[in-house]
């Protein structure tokens, strides 16, 4: 049997994604994750975290290997899915992880898209369906994906609730909203990572390292990968890149709302109901009507 899992991480409402804090590079970084989750010579980490998180028997993972990241392209012209750490366990079952750093407001949409393309590449022309394998996705956010719970932790599956009944587990989605995090541990190995992953001071990681071996392994390593002048000139690289995409990407939301205030305009609407549906403020609105 094969295993897809995907990983997404997703940060909050920070402008730029996740900064320094005191003295340490924040493993809610896209890049630091991968450094720390997705590096053969700390595979011990990453497996450690999935067996927090995914009902699999512990022999699936005495060998972990990472491979390539990439999903197949089914036709020319498709798109292309990257998700940064893909690794194959014992007995050949695959775990993809991707890391979204900023919130998108079509996140689950491309789980979805996502979970399809790692079925469908399982099947080529002329095998049988029976090659399929169940797809487990896992996403980790930093702010509440799932309002209408309180639980930090969520498994989903195509389900029948009225009747109770599973239909299957071939597609699973696991999401983690570290908002929901208890302050108070709760005694599982997951709580001990997710309090890792968000820890915003020295004196955090010194206590969640006393709870287990292995985070303790990752916060030594989280420092080692703080005090590297490479891993630091990446991270900055990185932070830069990011902060220019939102930046462009603000530019690109301005512009579109400002046609959309103009033909509001035009059709003779209230300032302030041009306001409410473009979120300009009045000032702008008044002066591109005194333009037009």
């Amino acid at each position: 049997m094969v295993i897809y899992t995907a990983l997404w991480y997703t940060t909050g409402e920070k402008i730029g994604g996740v900064i320094m804090i005191n003295g340490f590079l924040s493993p809610k970084s896209d890049l630091i994750f991968k450094l720390l989750f997705g590096d053969m010579r700390s595979i011990d980490l990453l497996t450690d975290f999935l067996k927090s998180v995914l009902r699999l028997p512990a022999d699936e993972y005495d060998e972990v290997t990472i491979v390539d990241p990439h999903l197949l392209r089914e036709y020319e012209g498709d798109k292309l899915g990257i998700l940064d750490v893909k690794v194959k366990t014992k007995s050949k079952k695959v775990i993809d992880i991707e890391i979204q750093i900023l919130p998108s407001p079509q996140l689950k949409q491309r789980v979805v898209f996502y979970s399809s393309k790692m079925v469908t590449e399982q099947v080529g022309v002329g095998e049988s369906y029976h090659n399929i394998k169940r797809v487990i996705s896992i996403i980790i956010t930093d702010y509440s994906l799932n309002p209408g719970s309180l639980k930090y932790h969520h498994r989903f599956v195509l389900y029948d609730p009225e009747n109770e009944v599973e239909f299957t587990d071939i597609i699973e989605v696991n999401t983690l909203e570290m908002p929901k995090l208890p302050k108070v541990e709760d005694g599982t190995d997951l709580w001990n990572w997710l309090k890792f992953l968000s820890a915003e001071r020295k004196e955090d990681l010194e206590m969640i390292a006393e709870k287990s071996p292995q985070v303790k392994k990752a916060v030594v390593r989280l420092m080692e990968l703080s005090n590297d002048e490479r891993t630091r000139l990446l991270y900055e690289s990185r932070q830069k890149m990011e902060w220019d995409n939102q930046a462009r990407e603000r530019c690109a939301s301005n512009d579109r709302a400002v046609d959309i205030a103009r033909h509001l305009l035009a059709m003779s609407m209230t300032l302030d109901r041009i306001a409410e549906a473009t979120e300009l403020p009045i000032e702008e609105i008044e002066s591109l009507q005194a333009s037009n």
